[in-house]
């Protein structure tokens, strides 16, 4: 800033003298490095003004990558927030497994059908009709069939009640005129006469009662109610299936075996149902095979030995399923869950090895069934590697 500038800024009110010159250039020589401090040299409105840059974040140099070789690199951080587990892989000798095609059967010592004996008009029982999935008791009265008579039945059923109406007239009078006679008739043939009455008039009712007769359906077994066909009022056939009653917890599952040998080698069984995350097994117990061929297959049958799970989907009848034979022929692998296989891009099975403490690398292999939850892995992997055995799918999708 100039001195002229100053002088506009700080103005002096009193004329300058030759006396005050030598004190005012002093003053304006002190006064001048604090001006300029303060405003600078130059004017302020013509500077740009800028802003200091500021120094960008330092990228995280450790995070989950899939490496050039196809191997993937996951901090250890991030391996137990996504849950990843492994395990020694062990070679040992398991069982042959044979996949089969199986349905689910009533098992005949634990279920039973109820069926009427005779056409009629249904009715509902104490507790009215029985519900699916309603349990009932053995002997229970599940209905009632109320005959129903054709109108050719009821004109049958009119002629012979009018001829035992007259026949009981007749049997009566006999018997008022035996009574007359007492004591010069033998009593034999009164009470012969007497006996021949009852009987007429027993037929009579019991001939007079048909039309209104019925005939209660009762629960052959205890279970619940597996197949209602039947609504009240309606009107079924002889011998045609009301109601199915079966016990969950003892089913029949039979599977066709194409090879007959299969029978002398069963060691164990377990039924497949369910797919993806609610896919579980049911353990099964060999009951027998049969010995005769039906289209080309023997039938191979199992009792379940035990209930499914509650998050799993229960067995129904004629439900079909696999079923998973457990030979006893032994053959060397390495027993896996069945999540540690996964799919490759190029659609090949395979697991996850852990060969590092943050590095995962893929191992394609052959696997065959084991038990329906784990399988046994027969090439690709070697003894003594750490095989991921959860979350194996998670580390697919690294990137």
């Amino acid at each position: 800033m100039k001195h002229a500038d100053l002088f506009k800024k700080f103005p002096i009110a009193m004329k300058p003298t030759r006396a005050a010159g030598p004190l005012l250039a002093t003053l304006l020589f002190s006064l001048t490095p604090l001006l300029s401090q303060a405003h600078g040299d130059g004017d302020h409105d013509d500077e740009p003004k800028t802003k200091k840059p500021v120094a960008a974040a330092a990228a995280p140099s450790d995070k989950p990558s899939r490496q050039p070789d196809g191997s993937v690199h996951l901090p250890t951080a991030t391996q137990t927030q996504l849950g990843i587990r492994s395990e020694v892989a062990e070679l040992k000798s398991l069982p042959r497994s044979v996949s089969l095609n199986g349905r689910v059967l009533m098992d005949p010592n634990a279920g039973g059908k109820v069926q009427a004996l005779f056409a009629g008009r249904i009715e509902a029982g104490p507790r009215g009709l029985p519900a699916l999935g309603q349990t009932v008791r053995k002997g229970e009265t599940l209905a009632w069939v109320r005959a129903s008579l054709s109108p050719s039945e009821k004109a049958s059923l009119s002629a012979t009640l009018a001829e035992l109406r007259s026949q009981e007239a007749l049997a009566q009078n006999k018997l008022a005129r035996l009574q007359q006679l007492e004591g010069s008739v033998p009593q034999r043939e009164i009470e012969a006469a007497r006996l021949e009455l009852d009987g007429l008039r027993q037929r009579l009712k019991a001939q007079a009662q048909a039309p209104q007769g019925g005939e209660p359906l009762l629960a052959p077994v205890s279970g619940v109610i597996a197949a209602r066909h039947v609504v009240a009022g309606q009107v079924v056939d002889a011998k045609e299936a009301l109601f199915e009653i079966v016990d969950p917890a003892r089913l029949i599952v039979e599977a066709d075996a194409f090879d007959a040998a299969l029978a002398g080698q069963v060691g164990g069984a377990h039924a497949l149902f369910g797919s993806g995350d609610s896919a579980s097994s049911l353990p099964l117990r060999f009951v027998g095979a049969g010995l005769s061929l039906r289209e080309g297959a023997l039938p191979l049958q199992f009792r379940t030995s035990a209930q499914p799970s509650q998050n799993a989907t229960p067995l129904a009848l004629g439900q079909t399923l696999k079923v998973l034979v457990q030979t006893r022929q032994k053959l060397d692998g390495i027993a896996v869950p069945q999540a540690a296989v996964v799919k490759s891009p190029s659609n090949l099975d395979m697991v996850w090895v852990q060969s590092g403490p943050q590095r995962f690398e893929p191992r394609p292999v052959r696997w065959a069934p084991l038990d329906g939850a784990r399988v046994s892995v027969q090439e690709g992997l070697k003894a003594g590697e750490r095989v991921v055995v959860q979350g194996a799918s998670l580390l697919r999708q690294v990137r």
